[in-house]
């Protein structure tokens, strides 16, 4: 039995999920996610829990029966507390800037790159060197945070680009320090 697909999932107050057959939805304070799920995965709501049952122990079942659960899991507490990355930029003379809810970055091009965020997703910046991305979906926001990262990934050299907050950045020697 999967250790992460037999857990259950507490909702939380102000939450609401509903299952109509495959289609789940979930909406709290924040907003609302719905998503279609593997047909064959079975979804119950008992006593401010939701409980993901697999049919058999095929692999496919039993690799799905982990997969829905984080999937469900990640929207319940999407729509309670919501996700959020924050980026660092590194780099003389590169930064961003809010323009509304768009994100304008220099990063050394002989352009500016202006960045329009989709639906459901929030930029801030408190510095101009840090960018944070937030919103419901984990997914949508990951995906947004490695879109702008790609703009200008960080160089093994001198270590300028867009980081992730706490990332390790291996550093190369060059030239000079053979």
């Amino acid at each position: 039995m999967s250790r992460v697909g037999k857990k259950p999932i507490p909702v939380p107050d102000g939450v609401r999920v509903s299952i109509n057959g495959t289609k789940v939805s979930v909406a709290g304070p924040l907003g609302e996610l719905t998503r279609e799920l593997h047909p064959e995965m079975i979804i119950k709501e008992a006593e401010g829990n939701l409980l993901i049952q697999r049919p058999s122990d095929r692999r496919v079942h039993r690799s799905l029966h982990g997969l829905t659960r984080t999937l469900l899991a990640n929207m319940v507490e999407g729509v309670h507390t919501g996700f959020k990355k924050v980026l660092e930029i590194v780099g003389v003379g590169y930064r961003a800037q809010l323009f509304g809810p768009r994100l304008q970055l220099a990063l050394g091009y002989s352009h500016l790159i202006l960045v329009v965020p989709p639906d459901g997703i929030q930029f801030e910046v408190p510095q101009p060197t840090r960018i944070i991305v937030s919103g419901v979906n984990k997914e949508l926001v990951g995906e947004v945070a490695a879109k702008i990262r790609s703009y200008r990934p960080v160089e093994p050299y001198k270590g300028k680009g867009i980081r992730y907050q706490g990332e390790y950045v291996r550093r190369k020697a060059g030239k000079a320090a053979v």
